[in-house]
């Protein structure tokens, strides 16, 4: 099928966030690099919406990752994390996504799921035959569903060029990692790894290598049951 993409297209984009997260921890054990995925779905069209759906944990990390997500111009909906009697939990947005995709259809000629969840199929079918949406799918390969690959207008499988998808920690820390390389070459020898400052008569060691703020985005439950598997 030949799908077709100019920039006059208006595009909303619709992004699942945890089965991403869970199938980039599990294939990678990295992150989601969002402002990638971003550029590439849009691809130089008009976006109209972009919606992240997340849910929520009881600690309350998740502040510096909907900032991020905000500089990117995508939108988030959260949902707080349920936790059954038993200790079960579970978190899932597979509904919110669907009824918003169906709402916002009609202000769009193609509309954008990140997600490789084949509980979407539906959707996908309903979008492109009741609103003549061209609908397109973006997810790991490896972890999406066979039917919902293809019943898209167009598939990206993520896991083609997983380097340009994701964040892992090494890459998130390359820049630092440089710098206090620099810096520590021009100090004395005995001074090359670390630096101390005297408090109190105590000795305190500065970590030059400080956490980024894409390394507080890990905030996921790994208890939290998505509704689709792994393995759909």
């Amino acid at each position: 099928m030949t799908v077709i993409k100019h920039k006059q297209q208006r595009v909303g984009v619709f992004i699942d966030t945890q089965n991403l997260y869970h199938s980039a921890k599990n294939l990678y054990h990295a992150r989601v690099n969002f402002g990638a995925i971003m550029k590439e779905v849009v691809a130089g069209r008009s976006l109209i919406r972009a919606i992240a759906y997340v849910i929520t944990t009881e600690s309350g990390d998740e502040t510096n990752f909907f900032e991020a997500l905000g500089k990117l111009g995508i939108e988030t909906k959260t949902k707080n994390l349920q936790i059954f009697s038993g200790g079960a939990k579970k978190g899932d947005w597979d509904v919110g996504l669907a009824v918003d995709a169906i709402k916002l259809a009609p202000k769009l000629d193609t509309v954008i799921i990140a997600s490789g969840d084949g509980d979407f199929i539906p959707l996908v079918e309903y979008l492109q035959t009741n609103e003549g949406c061209q609908v397109e799918v973006i997810s790991f390969g490896k972890s999406s569903s066979q039917k919902l690959r293809e019943v898209a207008d167009d598939f990206i499988d993520m896991c083609d060029t997983p380097s340009k998808y994701i964040m892992t920690q090494g890459n998130q820390n390359s820049q630092n990692t440089e710098r206090v390389q620099q810096t520590n070459s021009s100090k004395t020898s005995n001074k090359r790894h670390s630096k101390t400052t005297q408090r109190g008569g105590s000795q305190v060691k500065q970590n030059p290598e400080k956490t980024s703020a894409k390394d507080e985005f890990d905030f996921f439950d790994e208890d939290a049951r998505p509704d689709s598997k792994f393995d759909i």
